[in-house]
């Protein structure tokens, strides 16, 4: 018996069956017998290696626990693809467990995993088959064309998701997900092959777990952790795929998947990390999504399959305006149900307007706007095309509710408000309880804009531009609850633990943004802008609901739509600041005074003063909120603890500052 030895591999290599028939024997010739492609085969000049029913070819690719071989079924001469583990398991309770997972994850039947063939055991070497008629390997189809386009990239690896979401409820891992364990066939879609045939050592995969009579693992805990930990470790493959095919090498200059992984955290200190430089432009989504899945911090990566997949689906889906992303689920939950359910106490609301019916449409309005829910409401009721018919020419966007409700009347308000869902909704308590302090936040950042708008300009249309900036959230957090506390939880700071004798380490979260695009595939800001648009309310609308860049100067307006935006920005940035670390807040609203100090004049004077007129009104509301109990508890912002001997953050110029000192 010849050896094969190919590093540190040991591979039984059988000479290849005789071609002539032995003297005086009735059998016919074997070659004249085979398939044309298998007698072919045998006649090369460097006749295959036989490996039971198949006869070895080249080796595609390999990596630390497995290898692809490139081989030929003698029994019908059609091609396969052999993959086996570079190690075979030792022992006959090793190599029957192999063969039971291996079995069952033959049996999965999905469009994103390849269909096996066959799967046994020769010679103590494990393998599993698949027809090679299924598709190329990507390594094979790299090396062929050039660099995919990232919406082909972000597909496949959305396929070979799906594949593994699907095998991860089957208690199947991979184990070894590699470029050459992902099939690209004719039309461009992707499958995985293989699962579950790399034998790792040290075990740590379910695998290797202990196994029920049906062949399922064993619902023991450490079975449990090692099957987690596993599907874990695929989904993270595959954000080192999604680099792969992105960024146009190979992470930390390994071809080797599971290489890369064994030097980046937890185990390793390397991190991997999207080049500035691809060969195609990455969209900011698609940046924070891939990112994300290979993110240094453990904490921030992706769990599970169907997490890391509705992001990527949901940044495809937006990328070609499809119907079934985030978007359109939005849309289809605006028409159904509403954007979000009334405040208790909406019956108590309505019949008080109706005992002030012959008083004037301002104070109706002033009893209006607390309650979020209504007045987006009267707004989508004035923008349908019903209302629309009766808008006078050239009056431009309605942002006040006193015109709306001049225009409907009080009747109109009634119907508005009975379409209303009641509180909270379908929401449990905890999820209503979030939404609430959502609300209450984003009604703190309208009076603060209401406060801070220069003299002459409407305070009822500086609020509601100041709350629909925040339109957005407020959907995410009704429509999209468990997504909502993703988000947030990948912006919080984690103190990582360290060694004895050394400092913890703070470790920053995501910025929103990001988060948004790492959970959903797109922006926050975009719920908004969907919702405006189906409301009708106008592209001028739409521009002005857009907060201001963080990163781009403050410039001059040009424009009373323009200055409405400026201020309600403002806002909306002070009131996200007092949500900061205690420690951070007075820094963080010092930077919101330098930021608008040339534009609206602003001061630390004045922007404490309208922290606290805000506070105040949110109390005359009825509806102290928890930003504002904030406030009270940092002593930022009360009026009544600010003195002299106060402690207040750094104090800006009371004066514009030059523009070194805005820009620098």
């Amino acid at each position: 018996m010849q050896r094969f030895t190919a590093r540190n591999l040991t591979f039984p290599a059988l000479i290849a069956p005789s071609t002539e028939a032995p003297v005086g024997s009735n059998q016919p010739n074997l070659v004249s017998a085979m398939p044309t492609a298998v007698a072919s085969l045998i006649r090369s000049s460097s006749p295959p290696r036989a490996f039971g029913n198949f006869a070895l070819g080249r080796l595609l690719a390999k990596s630390e626990l497995t290898m692809l071989w490139l081989a030929t079924d003698l029994r019908t001469g059609t091609e396969t693809l052999l993959s086996m583990p570079r190690l075979p398991p030792t022992g006959a309770s090793s190599i029957g467990n192999w063969l039971i997972t291996a079995r069952r994850a033959a049996r999965l039947d999905h469009p994103n995993i390849a269909k096996v063939a066959e799967c046994g055991v020769h010679e103590h070497w494990p393998f599993v088959a698949v027809d090679r008629r299924v598709g190329v390997t990507l390594d094979e189809w790299l090396a062929q064309h050039p660099a995919p386009s990232v919406e082909d990239a972000g597909g496949w690896v959305a396929g070979v998701l799906r594949g593994l979401a699907f095998g991860h409820d089957a208690g199947i891992a991979h184990l070894d997900l590699q470029l050459h364990n992902i099939l690209v066939n004719e039309r461009g879609q992707a499958s995985v092959m293989a699962l579950a045939v790399a034998v790792p050592e040290p075990p740590e995969s379910v695998a290797a777990a202990p196994r029920g009579r049906n062949g399922s693992a064993a619902l023991e805990p450490a079975a449990l952790r090692a099957q987690r930990a596993a599907a874990e470790r695929d989904v993270l493959a595959c954000g080192i795929v999604l680099h792969r095919l992105l960024a146009g090498v190979v992470a930390l200059e390994s071809s080797d998947v599971g290489a890369v992984i064994d030097r980046m955290a937890p185990r390793g200190r390397e991190f991997v990390r999207l080049p500035w430089t691809t060969p195609h432009p990455i969209a900011e989504p698609l940046r924070a999504i891939a990112n994300r899945s290979t993110s240094a911090q453990v904490r921030l990566r992706y769990r599970n399959a169907r997490t890391f997949l509705g992001a990527l689906t949901g940044w495809l889906e937006a990328t070609a305006d499809d119907e079934g992303g985030p978007l359109a689920l939005l849309l289809d939950r605006l028409r159904t149900v509403g954007h979000l359910p009334a405040l208790p106490g909406l019956a108590t609301r309505v019949q008080r307007i109706t005992s002030i019916e012959s008083k004037r449409t301002d104070e109706i309005a002033r009893h209006l706007l607390p309650d979020m829910a209504l007045s987006f409401e009267l707004l989508r009721t004035y923008s349908s095309a019903r209302v629309q018919g009766t808008q006078i020419a050239g009056n431009g966007p309605v942002l006040t509710l006193r015109r709306v409700v001049a225009l409907i009347g009080v009747d109109g308000v009634r119907e508005a408000a009975n379409s209303l869902r009641v509180w909270p909704g379908p929401l449990d308590d905890e999820q209503a309880r979030a939404l609430r302090e959502t609300i209450d936040r984003v009604r703190l950042a309208g009076h603060v804009a209401q406060s801070l708008r220069p003299a002459g300009y409407d305070s009822e249309a500086v609020y509601l531009v100041a709350v629909l900036q925040s339109l957005g959230r407020l959907l995410l957090r009704y429509h999209f609850a468990d997504e909502a506390d993703q988000i947030r939880q990948l912006t919080l700071p984690f103190t990582a633990p360290r060694a004895e004798g050394e400092a913890a380490a703070e470790q920053p979260g995501l910025d929103e943004s990001a988060a948004a695009y790492a959970v959903l595939g797109v922006d926050i800001e975009a719920f908004g802008h969907a919702a405006t648009r189906q409301w009708g309310l106008g592209d001028e609308v739409v521009h002005m609901i857009r907060r201001l860049a963080v990163d781009v100067p403050v410039r001059k307006p040009d424009s009373d739509d323009e200055l409405l935006r400026i201020v309600a920005s403002a806002a909306n940035e002070a009131v996200d600041a007092l949500a900061l670390a205690p420690a951070k807040v007075s820094a963080a609203l010092n930077e919101v005074v330098v930021r608008y100090a040339r534009t609206l004049r602003l001061t630390t004077r004045i922007l404490h003063d309208a922290l606290r007129d805000a506070r105040t009104a949110l109390k005359s509301d009825g509806a102290e909120t928890s930003a504002s109990r904030a406030d009270e508890d940092h002593g930022d912002v009360d009026g009544e603890e600010m003195s002299a001997s106060s402690p207040m953050p750094a104090v800006a110029p009371t004066e514009a500052p030059s523009d070194r000192e805005q820009h620098g």
